[in-house]
Protein backbone atom coordinates (compact mmCIF):
# COMPACT_ATOMS: atom_id res chain seq x y z
CA UNK A 1 0.00 0.00 0.00
CA UNK A 2 2.85 2.45 1.11
CA UNK A 3 4.60 1.60 -2.11
CA UNK A 4 1.60 2.21 -4.50
CA UNK A 5 0.74 5.72 -2.69
CA UNK A 6 4.69 6.72 -2.81
CA UNK A 7 4.25 6.08 -6.90
CA UNK A 8 1.22 7.76 -7.25
CA UNK A 9 0.66 10.15 -4.78
CA UNK A 10 -0.13 12.85 -6.73
CA UNK A 11 -3.05 11.25 -8.54
CA UNK A 12 -4.21 10.01 -5.21
CA UNK A 13 -4.05 13.73 -3.74
CA UNK A 14 -6.04 15.00 -6.81
CA UNK A 15 -8.81 12.33 -6.72
CA UNK A 16 -8.97 13.08 -2.78
CA UNK A 17 -9.92 16.87 -3.88
CA UNK A 18 -11.98 15.78 -6.47
CA UNK A 19 -14.29 13.89 -3.83
CA UNK A 20 -14.27 16.76 -1.01
CA UNK A 21 -15.44 19.09 -3.84
CA UNK A 22 -17.94 16.73 -5.49
CA UNK A 23 -19.64 16.00 -1.83
CA UNK A 24 -19.86 19.40 -0.87
CA UNK A 25 -21.64 20.60 -3.82
CA UNK A 26 -23.98 17.41 -3.37
CA UNK A 27 -24.44 18.00 -0.15
CA UNK A 28 -24.90 21.81 -0.35
CA UNK A 29 -27.18 21.47 -3.52
CA UNK A 30 -30.06 19.59 -1.30
CA UNK A 31 -30.01 22.03 1.66
CA UNK A 32 -29.95 25.09 -0.48
CA UNK A 33 -32.46 23.79 -2.64
CA UNK A 34 -35.28 23.57 0.08
CA UNK A 35 -34.19 27.35 1.12
CA UNK A 36 -34.80 28.48 -2.15
CA UNK A 37 -38.55 27.15 -2.00
CA UNK A 38 -37.89 24.07 -4.18
CA UNK A 39 -40.34 21.07 -3.85
CA UNK A 40 -39.21 17.56 -3.45
CA UNK A 41 -39.97 16.23 -6.92
CA UNK A 42 -37.89 19.30 -8.50
CA UNK A 43 -35.36 18.17 -6.05
CA UNK A 44 -35.05 14.86 -7.46
CA UNK A 45 -34.97 15.58 -11.29
CA UNK A 46 -32.33 18.23 -9.84
CA UNK A 47 -30.44 15.19 -8.17
CA UNK A 48 -31.79 12.54 -10.70
CA UNK A 49 -29.60 15.01 -13.67
CA UNK A 50 -26.00 14.67 -12.46
CA UNK A 51 -26.55 10.39 -13.12
CA UNK A 52 -27.46 10.97 -16.18
CA UNK A 53 -25.06 13.46 -16.90
CA UNK A 54 -22.81 10.81 -15.51
CA UNK A 55 -23.73 8.09 -17.42
CA UNK A 56 -23.47 9.71 -20.68
CA UNK A 57 -19.92 11.04 -19.77
CA UNK A 58 -19.03 7.51 -18.71
CA UNK A 59 -20.25 6.62 -22.50
CA UNK A 60 -18.88 9.77 -24.40
CA UNK A 61 -15.68 10.80 -22.94
CA UNK A 62 -13.65 7.83 -23.89
CA UNK A 63 -14.38 9.13 -27.80
CA UNK A 64 -13.43 12.47 -26.71
CA UNK A 65 -10.01 11.49 -25.66
CA UNK A 66 -9.47 9.39 -28.47
CA UNK A 67 -9.99 12.36 -30.67
CA UNK A 68 -7.88 14.91 -28.57
CA UNK A 69 -6.35 13.28 -25.83
CA UNK A 70 -6.07 13.07 -22.12
CA UNK A 71 -4.87 16.49 -20.90
CA UNK A 72 -7.37 18.98 -23.62
CA UNK A 73 -10.20 16.70 -22.32
CA UNK A 74 -9.48 16.71 -18.39
CA UNK A 75 -8.71 20.43 -18.95
CA UNK A 76 -12.12 21.56 -20.73
CA UNK A 77 -13.77 19.73 -18.02
CA UNK A 78 -12.57 20.54 -15.25
CA UNK A 79 -12.72 24.68 -16.16
CA UNK A 80 -15.92 24.24 -17.43
CA UNK A 81 -17.03 22.12 -14.04
CA UNK A 82 -15.47 25.02 -11.60
CA UNK A 83 -17.80 27.57 -13.20
CA UNK A 84 -21.24 25.51 -13.00
CA UNK A 85 -20.37 25.27 -9.26
CA UNK A 86 -20.11 28.93 -9.13
CA UNK A 87 -23.73 29.21 -10.82
CA UNK A 88 -25.63 27.30 -8.75
CA UNK A 89 -26.24 30.46 -6.10
CA UNK A 90 -26.78 32.73 -9.32
CA UNK A 91 -29.23 31.12 -11.50
CA UNK A 92 -31.27 29.71 -8.55
CA UNK A 93 -33.77 28.61 -10.62
CA UNK A 94 -35.01 24.27 -10.43
CA UNK A 95 -35.12 23.69 -14.03
CA UNK A 96 -31.72 25.93 -14.70
CA UNK A 97 -29.98 23.52 -11.68
CA UNK A 98 -31.07 20.36 -13.71
CA UNK A 99 -29.80 21.54 -16.69
CA UNK A 100 -26.53 22.49 -14.72
CA UNK A 101 -26.62 19.00 -13.27
CA UNK A 102 -26.76 17.05 -16.43
CA UNK A 103 -23.61 18.83 -17.00
CA UNK A 104 -21.99 18.76 -14.42
CA UNK A 105 -22.49 15.11 -14.14
CA UNK A 106 -21.28 15.19 -17.99
CA UNK A 107 -17.95 16.68 -16.21
CA UNK A 108 -17.50 14.87 -13.24
CA UNK A 109 -17.31 11.12 -14.93
CA UNK A 110 -15.35 12.72 -18.01
CA UNK A 111 -12.75 13.96 -15.06
CA UNK A 112 -13.16 10.48 -12.99
CA UNK A 113 -12.21 8.26 -16.34
CA UNK A 114 -9.51 10.81 -17.29
CA UNK A 115 -7.50 10.51 -13.69
CA UNK A 116 -8.56 7.33 -13.21
CA UNK A 117 -7.16 6.30 -16.46
CA UNK A 118 -3.74 8.00 -15.35
CA UNK A 119 -3.79 6.12 -12.05
CA UNK A 120 -4.45 2.76 -13.92
CA UNK A 121 -1.69 3.62 -15.67
CA UNK A 122 0.70 4.62 -12.78
CA UNK A 123 0.26 0.71 -11.42
CA UNK A 124 1.61 -2.55 -11.88
CA UNK A 125 -0.75 -5.75 -12.32
CA UNK A 126 1.23 -6.93 -9.14
CA UNK A 127 -0.30 -3.65 -6.81
CA UNK A 128 -3.66 -2.75 -9.08
CA UNK A 129 -5.75 -4.38 -6.64
CA UNK A 130 -3.91 -2.43 -3.63
CA UNK A 131 -4.72 0.94 -5.75
CA UNK A 132 -8.09 -0.12 -6.06
CA UNK A 133 -8.23 -0.40 -2.36
CA UNK A 134 -6.25 2.63 -2.16
CA UNK A 135 -8.13 4.83 -4.15
CA UNK A 136 -11.86 2.88 -2.37
CA UNK A 137 -10.52 5.10 0.87
CA UNK A 138 -9.72 8.14 -0.90
CA UNK A 139 -12.94 8.58 -2.33
CA UNK A 140 -14.73 7.88 1.18
CA UNK A 141 -12.52 10.10 3.05
CA UNK A 142 -13.12 12.59 0.51
CA UNK A 143 -16.82 12.75 0.45
CA UNK A 144 -16.86 12.33 4.24
CA UNK A 145 -14.40 15.12 4.59
CA UNK A 146 -16.80 17.11 2.79
CA UNK A 147 -19.28 16.89 5.45
CA UNK A 148 -16.89 18.83 7.61
CA UNK A 149 -16.55 21.85 5.08
CA UNK A 150 -20.57 22.43 4.76
CA UNK A 151 -20.76 23.52 8.43
CA UNK A 152 -17.87 25.81 7.43
CA UNK A 153 -20.59 28.72 5.97
CA UNK A 154 -23.90 29.69 5.86
CA UNK A 155 -25.63 27.28 2.82
CA UNK A 156 -27.80 30.32 1.94
CA UNK A 157 -24.84 32.52 0.70
CA UNK A 158 -21.63 32.07 -2.00
CA UNK A 159 -19.11 31.30 -0.41
CA UNK A 160 -19.77 27.52 0.36
CA UNK A 161 -20.61 27.15 -3.16
CA UNK A 162 -16.76 28.57 -4.33
CA UNK A 163 -15.21 26.78 -2.19
CA UNK A 164 -15.83 22.94 -3.99
CA UNK A 165 -15.38 25.21 -7.51
CA UNK A 166 -11.58 26.38 -5.67
CA UNK A 167 -11.12 22.50 -4.95
CA UNK A 168 -12.02 20.79 -7.87
CA UNK A 169 -9.95 23.59 -9.59
CA UNK A 170 -6.72 22.89 -7.17
CA UNK A 171 -7.08 19.13 -7.86
CA UNK A 172 -5.53 19.45 -11.40
CA UNK A 173 -2.52 20.93 -10.38
CA UNK A 174 -1.29 17.52 -8.83
CA UNK A 175 -2.32 15.86 -11.86
CA UNK A 176 -1.16 17.84 -14.42
CA UNK A 177 2.00 18.97 -12.88
CA UNK A 178 2.98 15.02 -11.76
CA UNK A 179 5.51 13.59 -14.54
CA UNK A 180 3.71 10.33 -15.20
CA UNK A 181 3.10 10.00 -19.10
CA UNK A 182 -0.17 10.59 -20.52
CA UNK A 183 -1.24 6.61 -20.62
CA UNK A 184 -2.71 4.61 -23.53
CA UNK A 185 -6.39 4.64 -23.47
CA UNK A 186 -8.44 1.82 -24.63
CA UNK A 187 -12.21 1.80 -25.05
CA UNK A 188 -14.25 -1.09 -23.53
CA UNK A 189 -16.68 -2.47 -25.43
CA UNK A 190 -20.06 -3.50 -23.49
CA UNK A 191 -21.66 -6.97 -23.82
CA UNK A 192 -25.56 -6.20 -25.17
CA UNK A 193 -28.11 -6.53 -22.53
CA UNK A 194 -29.21 -10.21 -23.45
CA UNK A 195 -25.69 -11.63 -23.43
CA UNK A 196 -25.50 -10.39 -19.99
CA UNK A 197 -28.92 -11.64 -19.13
CA UNK A 198 -28.14 -14.88 -20.28
CA UNK A 199 -24.65 -14.67 -18.11
CA UNK A 200 -26.22 -14.12 -14.51
CA UNK A 201 -29.46 -12.84 -13.91
CA UNK A 202 -28.90 -11.36 -11.10
CA UNK A 203 -26.16 -9.94 -11.67
CA UNK A 204 -28.22 -7.37 -13.87
CA UNK A 205 -31.00 -7.13 -11.97
CA UNK A 206 -28.13 -6.42 -8.59
CA UNK A 207 -26.45 -3.63 -10.52
CA UNK A 208 -29.68 -2.04 -11.70
CA UNK A 209 -31.18 -1.85 -7.88
CA UNK A 210 -27.59 -0.81 -6.69
CA UNK A 211 -27.60 1.97 -8.83
CA UNK A 212 -31.08 3.27 -7.99
CA UNK A 213 -30.21 2.72 -4.13
CA UNK A 214 -26.38 4.73 -4.48
CA UNK A 215 -28.18 7.72 -6.49
CA UNK A 216 -31.00 7.71 -3.91
CA UNK A 217 -27.92 7.55 -0.57
CA UNK A 218 -25.55 10.46 -2.86
CA UNK A 219 -28.26 12.71 -4.33
CA UNK A 220 -31.39 12.64 -2.05
CA UNK A 221 -29.59 12.47 1.66
CA UNK A 222 -29.52 16.14 2.43
CA UNK A 223 -33.09 16.47 1.06
CA UNK A 224 -34.34 13.59 3.82
CA UNK A 225 -32.11 15.26 6.07
CA UNK A 226 -33.88 19.03 5.31
CA UNK A 227 -37.38 17.14 5.28
CA UNK A 228 -36.69 16.06 8.64
CA UNK A 229 -36.02 19.08 10.19
CA UNK A 230 -32.38 18.32 11.28
CA UNK A 231 -30.03 21.00 11.55
CA UNK A 232 -27.34 21.61 8.49
CA UNK A 233 -24.60 19.80 11.54
CA UNK A 234 -26.92 16.59 11.71
CA UNK A 235 -27.83 16.47 7.83
CA UNK A 236 -24.01 16.13 7.19
CA UNK A 237 -23.01 14.30 9.96
CA UNK A 238 -25.91 11.96 8.80
CA UNK A 239 -24.56 11.47 5.57
CA UNK A 240 -20.65 11.26 6.80
CA UNK A 241 -22.39 8.16 8.56
CA UNK A 242 -23.49 6.73 5.44
CA UNK A 243 -19.95 6.66 3.80
CA UNK A 244 -18.34 5.97 7.29
CA UNK A 245 -20.13 2.65 7.33
CA UNK A 246 -19.35 2.22 3.62
CA UNK A 247 -15.93 2.12 3.99
CA UNK A 248 -15.47 0.20 7.41
CA UNK A 249 -17.47 -2.58 5.91
CA UNK A 250 -16.01 -2.61 2.70
CA UNK A 251 -13.36 -4.81 3.35
CA UNK A 252 -15.13 -7.16 6.32
CA UNK A 253 -17.31 -8.21 3.24
CA UNK A 254 -14.86 -8.19 0.44
CA UNK A 255 -12.73 -10.93 3.13
CA UNK A 256 -16.20 -12.96 3.69
CA UNK A 257 -17.00 -12.90 0.02
CA UNK A 258 -13.79 -14.89 -0.71
CA UNK A 259 -14.77 -17.47 1.41
CA UNK A 260 -18.00 -18.48 0.49
CA UNK A 261 -20.81 -18.91 -1.98
CA UNK A 262 -21.44 -15.23 -3.21
CA UNK A 263 -24.89 -15.55 -4.25
CA UNK A 264 -25.55 -16.29 -0.11
CA UNK A 265 -23.79 -13.20 0.72
CA UNK A 266 -25.45 -10.95 -1.55
CA UNK A 267 -29.10 -12.11 0.31
CA UNK A 268 -27.29 -11.39 3.86
CA UNK A 269 -26.09 -8.27 2.96
CA UNK A 270 -29.33 -7.15 0.98
CA UNK A 271 -31.22 -8.10 3.81
CA UNK A 272 -29.08 -6.23 6.20
CA UNK A 273 -29.56 -3.34 3.99
CA UNK A 274 -33.22 -3.83 3.79
CA UNK A 275 -33.88 -4.04 7.53
CA UNK A 276 -31.76 -1.43 8.38
CA UNK A 277 -33.46 1.27 6.08
CA UNK A 278 -36.94 -0.29 7.62
CA UNK A 279 -36.11 0.96 10.94
CA UNK A 280 -34.86 4.21 9.53
CA UNK A 281 -38.21 4.88 8.18
CA UNK A 282 -39.71 3.38 11.63
CA UNK A 283 -37.38 5.45 13.94
CA UNK A 284 -39.10 8.81 11.76
CA UNK A 285 -37.24 12.18 12.98
CA UNK A 286 -35.28 10.83 15.86
CA UNK A 287 -31.71 11.75 15.31
CA UNK A 288 -29.47 9.09 16.95
CA UNK A 289 -31.78 5.69 15.63
CA UNK A 290 -31.69 7.67 12.17
CA UNK A 291 -27.88 8.09 12.49
CA UNK A 292 -27.44 3.96 13.08
CA UNK A 293 -29.75 3.13 10.15
CA UNK A 294 -27.37 5.10 7.96
CA UNK A 295 -24.49 4.15 9.25
CA UNK A 296 -25.81 0.75 8.08
CA UNK A 297 -27.51 1.27 4.72
CA UNK A 298 -24.10 2.88 3.93
CA UNK A 299 -22.08 0.10 4.94
CA UNK A 300 -24.03 -2.75 3.06
CA UNK A 301 -25.22 -0.66 -0.16
CA UNK A 302 -21.44 -0.09 -1.08
CA UNK A 303 -20.09 -2.92 -0.54
CA UNK A 304 -22.69 -5.03 -2.60
CA UNK A 305 -21.50 -3.55 -5.87
CA UNK A 306 -18.38 -4.73 -5.63
CA UNK A 307 -19.52 -7.91 -4.42
CA UNK A 308 -22.48 -8.09 -7.55
CA UNK A 309 -19.68 -7.25 -9.91
CA UNK A 310 -17.30 -9.96 -8.50
CA UNK A 311 -19.95 -12.73 -8.28
CA UNK A 312 -20.99 -11.91 -12.35
CA UNK A 313 -17.55 -12.06 -13.03
CA UNK A 314 -16.95 -15.55 -11.72
CA UNK A 315 -19.38 -16.46 -14.64
CA UNK A 316 -17.45 -15.38 -17.18
CA UNK A 317 -14.37 -16.51 -18.82
CA UNK A 318 -11.17 -14.07 -18.26
CA UNK A 319 -10.99 -11.98 -21.79
CA UNK A 320 -14.83 -11.06 -21.60
CA UNK A 321 -14.73 -9.91 -17.85
CA UNK A 322 -14.17 -6.03 -19.15
CA UNK A 323 -17.08 -6.42 -21.56
CA UNK A 324 -19.31 -7.93 -18.97
CA UNK A 325 -18.38 -4.89 -16.59
CA UNK A 326 -18.67 -2.53 -19.47
CA UNK A 327 -22.52 -3.53 -19.81
CA UNK A 328 -23.29 -3.41 -15.85
CA UNK A 329 -21.79 0.00 -15.73
CA UNK A 330 -24.36 0.15 -18.12
CA UNK A 331 -27.35 -1.16 -16.07
CA UNK A 332 -26.40 0.18 -13.20
CA UNK A 333 -26.36 3.93 -14.51
CA UNK A 334 -30.01 3.43 -15.91
CA UNK A 335 -30.99 2.69 -12.12
CA UNK A 336 -29.18 5.74 -11.10
CA UNK A 337 -30.96 7.91 -13.05
CA UNK A 338 -34.24 6.24 -11.45
CA UNK A 339 -33.54 6.58 -8.37
CA UNK A 340 -33.69 10.10 -7.35
CA UNK A 341 -37.26 10.55 -9.20
CA UNK A 342 -38.68 7.65 -7.62
CA UNK A 343 -37.75 8.53 -4.15
CA UNK A 344 -39.04 11.87 -4.67
CA UNK A 345 -42.45 10.69 -5.39
CA UNK A 346 -41.79 7.97 -1.96
CA UNK A 347 -40.99 11.18 -0.13
CA UNK A 348 -44.02 13.47 -1.95
CA UNK A 349 -46.25 10.49 -0.66
CA UNK A 350 -44.99 9.11 2.66
CA UNK A 351 -42.93 12.36 3.95
CA UNK A 352 -39.65 12.34 5.03
CA UNK A 353 -39.66 8.28 5.30
CA UNK A 354 -40.25 7.21 1.98
CA UNK A 355 -36.42 8.09 1.74
CA UNK A 356 -36.34 5.04 3.96
CA UNK A 357 -38.63 2.92 2.15
CA UNK A 358 -37.38 3.10 -1.15
CA UNK A 359 -34.14 1.90 -0.23
CA UNK A 360 -36.19 -1.09 1.74
CA UNK A 361 -37.83 -1.60 -1.33
CA UNK A 362 -35.08 -2.30 -3.89
CA UNK A 363 -32.94 -3.74 -0.82
CA UNK A 364 -35.08 -6.32 0.32
CA UNK A 365 -35.93 -6.65 -3.30
CA UNK A 366 -32.63 -7.81 -4.26
CA UNK A 367 -32.36 -9.98 -1.66
CA UNK A 368 -35.82 -11.85 -2.55
CA UNK A 369 -34.25 -11.90 -6.05
CA UNK A 370 -30.94 -13.91 -4.53
CA UNK A 371 -33.46 -16.51 -2.81
CA UNK A 372 -35.37 -17.09 -6.50
CA UNK A 373 -32.27 -17.56 -7.97
CA UNK A 374 -30.50 -20.15 -5.64
CA UNK A 375 -33.61 -22.04 -6.27
CA UNK A 376 -33.24 -22.04 -9.83
CA UNK A 377 -29.54 -23.32 -10.18
CA UNK A 378 -27.00 -24.70 -7.58
CA UNK A 379 -23.68 -23.27 -7.37
CA UNK A 380 -21.88 -24.07 -10.15
CA UNK A 381 -18.73 -22.45 -9.29
CA UNK A 382 -16.45 -23.59 -6.26
CA UNK A 383 -15.12 -21.14 -3.61
CA UNK A 384 -11.61 -22.06 -4.81
CA UNK A 385 -12.54 -20.85 -8.32
CA UNK A 386 -13.73 -17.42 -7.68
CA UNK A 387 -11.53 -14.54 -8.09
CA UNK A 388 -10.36 -12.49 -5.13
CA UNK A 389 -13.10 -9.83 -4.00
CA UNK A 390 -11.71 -6.25 -5.41
CA UNK A 391 -13.02 -3.07 -3.76
CA UNK A 392 -15.26 -0.77 -6.16
CA UNK A 393 -17.92 1.96 -5.36
CA UNK A 394 -21.24 2.65 -7.35
CA UNK A 395 -19.56 6.31 -7.94
CA UNK A 396 -16.13 4.83 -10.12
CA UNK A 397 -15.92 5.41 -13.77
CA UNK A 398 -15.39 2.57 -16.66
CA UNK A 399 -11.80 2.86 -15.98
CA UNK A 400 -12.15 2.67 -12.25
CA UNK A 401 -14.38 -0.89 -12.79
CA UNK A 402 -11.79 -2.07 -15.97
CA UNK A 403 -8.96 -1.74 -13.79
CA UNK A 404 -11.71 -4.37 -11.04
CA UNK A 405 -11.47 -6.89 -13.94
CA UNK A 406 -7.93 -7.14 -14.92
CA UNK A 407 -7.63 -7.94 -11.59
CA UNK A 408 -10.38 -10.71 -11.59
CA UNK A 409 -9.12 -11.86 -14.74
CA UNK A 410 -5.65 -12.48 -13.39
CA UNK A 411 -6.53 -14.86 -10.41
CA UNK A 412 -8.90 -16.11 -12.62
CA UNK A 413 -6.10 -17.04 -14.79
CA UNK A 414 -3.79 -17.89 -11.89
CA UNK A 415 -6.46 -20.41 -10.64
CA UNK A 416 -6.63 -21.78 -13.20
CA UNK A 417 -3.02 -22.21 -14.29
CA UNK A 418 -2.67 -24.15 -11.15
CA UNK A 419 -5.43 -26.69 -11.19
CA UNK A 420 -5.16 -27.53 -14.85
CA UNK A 421 -8.21 -26.12 -17.22
CA UNK A 422 -11.17 -24.67 -15.81
CA UNK A 423 -14.30 -26.59 -17.51
CA UNK A 424 -16.49 -24.48 -19.20
CA UNK A 425 -19.70 -25.79 -17.63
CA UNK A 426 -18.85 -24.27 -14.46
CA UNK A 427 -19.40 -20.47 -15.83
CA UNK A 428 -22.90 -18.52 -17.06
CA UNK A 429 -26.06 -18.64 -15.81
CA UNK A 430 -25.88 -16.91 -12.31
Amino acid sequence: MVQVLAAAWALFLGLMLLMVGNGVQGTLLGIRGTLEGFSTFQMSLVMSAYFLGFLGGSRLTPRLIQRVGHVRVFAALGSMTSAILVLYPTLAEAWVWIGLRVMIGFCFSGIYVTSESWLNDAVSNENRGKALSLYVIVQMVGIIGAQGLVVLGDPSGFVLFVLPSVLVSMAFLPMLLTASPTPHFQATKAMTLRELWVISPLGCVGTFLIGGIFSALFGMASVYGTQAGFTVPEITLFIALIYTGGLLMQYPVGWISDRMDRRILILAVAALGGASALAGAVAGTVFLPVLVAAFLVGGTANPLYALVLAYTNDMVEPEKMAATSGGLIFINGVGAVAGPVVTGWMMSAAGPEGFWLYIACLMLGLSGYAVWRMTQRRATVTVEDTAPYAPITPAASPVAVAAASEVYADNVEDVVGESATLPTATRGNG
